[in-house]
């Protein structure tokens, strides 16, 4: 069985309540991540659980989540990658949510969805890959959140993006200097926005806060000032060397859009 979660890109967030939950301004892009869940015995399974892109992969979320299911030694997953790994784009939340839908889908296990993205949460938590993308990609398009309740606005604006490195989300939810400002700036940048923000709004947002927080590297900077001169608006993806965008084209490398569209599984 197949399922596919879009990737996510967080552009302001902070911690929120027991540090398990973040509060944030999100949004879903159309490309993501499918998993294709089948019964070990059935697939090719190497020493790991998970291949990705046809080679035998680490990916620890999704092995916490197979886990959690009761699947850890019954259940092969092959992830089909069209988002940048490690760089922004919640690609660790997409292939474990996408797997627990699938597994669920595959072995009858008759959870909820609700339970489903509950696990993928769980999973990216204790591996320290992040703490609310998978509560964005179950939901689409523009979402914030305060850490209890999410809003979901429709948006459909074209996004540039471009990538130039990987930071270390486990490395960053764990230095608590860095974690205090996030959780000041991110804050304050959450109250800053309209009721009803358009995309430019939490851009512009985004950017003043991954200024505030010091996270954006000399080759960031250069792109966001280039779409600014384009007449457009760029920030920072959290957390990522990654720079995206809105108001501008052919500035960026890459070009895809949010996606008003959560997980679903692929097979219906």
């Amino acid at each position: 069985m197949r399922a596919f979660a879009p990737g996510s890109v967080t552009a302001i967030f902070a911690p929120a309540g027991s540090g398990d939950e973040s509060m944030g301004a999100s949004f879903t892009v159309a490309d993501g991540i499918t998993a294709d869940v089948r019964p070990a015995e059935s697939a090719t399974r190497t020493e790991s659980a998970v291949v990705l892109d046809g080679e035998p992969a680490d990916f620890a979320p999704v092995e916490i989540a197979l886990r959690e299911l009761g699947l850890a030694d019954d259940a092969s997953v092959e992830l089909t990658v069209e988002i940048p790994i490690g760089r922004g784009f919640g690609a660790s939340g997409a292939a474990t949510l996408a797997t627990a839908l699938a597994a669920n889908a595959e072995f009858g296990l008759d959870r909820t969805r609700e339970q489903l993205v509950e696990v993928a949460h769980r999973a990216e938590v204790e591996a320290g890959t992040g703490l609310g993308d998978v509560f964005v990609q179950q939901m689409g398009g523009l979402v914030l959140g305060d850490g209890t309740t999410r809003w979901r606005f429709d948006r459909d604006d074209p996004i540039e993006y471009a990538s130039f490195g990987s930071i270390a989300t486990e490395d960053a939810l764990a230095d608590d200097d860095l974690m205090a400002r996030i959780e000041r700036e991110g804050t304050a940048a959450l109250d800053a926005l309209p009721d009803e923000p358009s995309m430019a709004d939490v851009t512009c947002e985004g950017w003043t806060f991954a200024q505030a927080v010091d996270l954006p590297t000399d080759e960031v900077r250069e792109a966001v000032a280039d779409v600014e001169a384009a007449g457009g608006v760029a920030s920072m993806a959290m957390v990522g060397e990654t720079v995206f965008a809105v108001g501008v084209e052919g500035v960026l490398a890459n070009r895809t859009a949010v996606s008003p569209d959560g997980a679903h599984l692929a097979d219906e």
